[in-house]
């Protein structure tokens, strides 16, 4: 049980439910060959929650001091799992994950893809060890990796049988996995801010140099809170542009109810927030937008196809 905590594993469960979620509620309901057969997809999965797994253990480490203050209850590293332990765990887990993109690389005749999963696993002990202590810089990192957890079923399940003839839909395949990934980046990135927010008494402490510590609660809230109207507005023109326009108002209704309702909600009540508690609230908020926005491909891909039948 302690090591299910360490890596978080209800966040990993999450990123693994999304990328199936993409294969087997999209790319697997459309006319197009994939890269990867069944179990070398769940091999892709796997690499990714691992190296995110061996991302949650370095960061454990090298929070020690800070996860005492913001999160007491929670502590693992260093008092029910010693921190040569916890080294260990993140040495196999990252040799886990990097082996099995080197064999999926190879597996879709690009040997050279494998740099990614290296280059993952280095930016994540990179953010650990300094990047989360530079002014937006650690949020930016973070949130880019969730979104290029999406960005690599592109790269590993379309790009390489893509051909002459299949250029287009494929090309748009890819947009829309793009369109995802930046919806994913902007919510985490606001998310982020908001942690921030929720942990500023032992960040502060530490001598970290957060959004939150530089600007201060209220100002920061506020900005959240506007920050939280920018994927609105974008989701509003995109349901214009695409949903509505092509007359799937099961998708529509959908993105208002489960994505657009609660960003509103969100924006509103970050502004006033000033507790641990409500921006606690908040952020698991933002987790549940995230996670409804991704299943929104689904209700997407239903809704074609139901109106294609007609």
């Amino acid at each position: 049980m302690n090591f299910l905590k360490l890596i978080r594993y209800q966040n990993l469960l999450m990123l693994a439910f999304m990328q199936l979620i993409f294969r087997y509620g999209f790319l697997k309901l459309q006319n197009v060959p994939l890269a990867l057969a069944e179990w070398q997809y769940g091999l892709l999965v796997l690499s990714t929650v691992l190296l995110a797994a061996a991302g949650y253990v370095i960061n454990d480490v090298f929070d020690q001091d800070t996860d005492i203050e913001n999160k007491p209850k929670d502590v693992i590293v260093g008092t029910k799992i010693t921190e040569a332990n916890a080294y260990n765990i993140y040495v196999a887990l990252n040799v886990a994950g990097v082996g099995i993109g080197f064999y999926l690389s190879n597996v879709i005749l690009k040997p050279g893809f494998a740099a990614i999963f290296i280059l993952i696993a280095a930016t994540l002990y990179i953010y650990a060890t300094s990047l989360k202590q530079m002014l937006l810089l650690g949020n930016l990192i973070v949130a880019l990796l969730l979104a290029f957890s999406v960005v690599i079923i592109g790269v590993f399940d379309l790009y390489p049988v893509i051909d002459q003839a299949n250029q287009p839909i494929m090309a748009n395949l890819f947009s829309i996995l793009l369109d995802f990934a930046i919806f994913a980046f902007m919510i985490n990135f606001i998310r982020e801010i908001v942690k921030d927010l929720e942990d500023i008494k032992g960040d502060s402490n530490q001598g970290m140099k957060t959004l939150a510590i530089v600007l201060g609660v209220e100002k920061t809230s506020k900005l959240a809170s506007v920050l939280g109207l920018i994927p609105t507005v974008f989701l509003l023109v995109y349901i214009n542009n695409y949903f509505v326009a092509n007359n799937l108002f099961a998708t529509t209704f959908y993105a208002f109810m489960f994505v657009v309702a609660p960003l509103l909600y969100f924006s509103i009540k970050v502004w006033p927030a000033k507790t641990k508690k409500e921006f606690h609230k908040l952020s698991l908020l933002l987790k549940w937008i995230l996670l409804l926005g991704i299943i929104s491909i689904v209700i997407i891909t239903l809704n074609i196809k139901y109106n294609a039948s007609k």
